[in-house]
């Protein structure tokens, strides 16, 4: 057989055999090959090892671009129906006809819809939604309107009451039905058949162990005739109920209150902690000859007011607002009194 012998080469870790008689030129090249291989090896591992860290890093930065992608819709669709909200709010305003109007206010009824019959119902904020809304101290309801002008000058009203029953919610769409309503004054209604308006402020008030909310509210009627109203919301039952027979003014008690005036001008209707007490402007005809005709009723610069007395809200005519939270009280006239 033929003799081989095992040769070490310096410049690398393993051995390497040759066949006998290979010359010596042959011997060193090989052996100086294999040192630049080994270097070379030591070369490439080292890039291998810092190409390895850099796409562990770019895999760590995928990652996050990944999940950032994944995560983003969600974001936006969580802050979708509050811009929804807002842009077709602002539409109603800007609309030019009824038909656009119509339309921007079925959108936001269905996107306002979605939010109240989801599980965030009492807790989603509306933060920067320009529609009103009022919320029982207590936090049994939450309730939201808004109004719709039509071309002839008339408004239609829109909202939604969002009552808590223990660990339930129900949602009641609130169906403007103004026009049918012949005595509202006294009329017992319920979302179904509603007075509409704007509400602004809710008071409630304690009789025995029941709960009445008091609600006041802005009710744009026509060209000429505006409307504020103190409205009773009652969510004891079944259903929950509009009006109750709690304001007495010396001669009837009536269901809530209604007060017609000019279109041209402004009425004050608020809640005075300070005095427990609801304060209204009061109202006369701009002529004796218009008494009785809501277009021309104007603040005549004298206040009246409504207090809570155990189970009803008493009137009281021609109160003195002198060092209150309110405008400069102002004598009125002789012949308003």
């Amino acid at each position: 057989m033929e003799e081989r012998k095992k040769v070490r080469f310096m410049g690398c870790r393993q051995n390497y055999r040759r066949a006998k008689g290979v010359p010596a030129k042959l011997r060193a090249t090989c052996q100086q090959n294999r040192r630049y291989s080994a270097e070379d090896g030591t070369a490439f591992a080292i890039a291998a090892r810092v190409l390895s860290r850099s796409i562990q890093r770019s895999t760590h930065v995928l990652r996050q671009i990944v999940l950032f992608i994944g995560l983003a819709p969600l974001a936006l669709s969580a802050q979708a129906p509050d811009g929804v909200l807002t842009a077709h709010l602002k539409a109603i305003g800007n609309a030019a006809n009824d038909v656009e109007r119509d339309s921007a206010s079925a959108v936001v009824k269905r996107e306002l819809g979605a939010v109240l019959s989801s599980d965030s119902a009492f807790s989603a904020k509306f933060t920067g939604v320009p529609i009103t809304r009022v919320e029982a101290p207590d936090g049994t309801f939450r309730l939201f309107t808004w109004n719709v002008r039509n071309d002839d000058g008339s408004f239609r009203y829109e909202g939604f009451l969002l009552v808590k029953d223990h660990r339930k919610h129900t949602l009641y769409e609130l169906r403007d039905m103004t026009d049918h309503i012949d005595k509202p004054a006294t009329a017992q209604l319920s979302p179904e058949n509603w007075y509409g308006a704007l509400y602004y402020e809710v008071v409630p008030v304690k009789q025995g162990g029941k709960t009445w909310y008091t609600l006041l509210g802005w009710k744009g009627a026509s060209t000429v005739e505006t409307r504020k109203v103190i409205e009773v919301l009652n969510v004891d039952g079944r259903t929950p109920k509009f009006g109750a027979a709690l304001f007495n003014d010396g001669r009837k008690r009536s269901l809530r209150m209604i007060y017609g005036y000019t279109a041209q001008g402004s009425m004050q209707l608020k809640w005075m902690p300070g005095r427990k007490a609801i304060v209204a402007d009061h109202l006369s005809p701009t002529r004796p000859e218009f008494a009785g005709q809501p277009a021309f009723m104007a603040p005549d610069l004298s206040f009246d007011s409504w207090t809570w007395d155990k189970n009803h809200w008493q009137y009281t005519r021609d109160i003195d607002l002198r060092g209150t939270e309110s405008k400069p009280y102002n004598t009125p006239p002789k012949e308003a009194r």
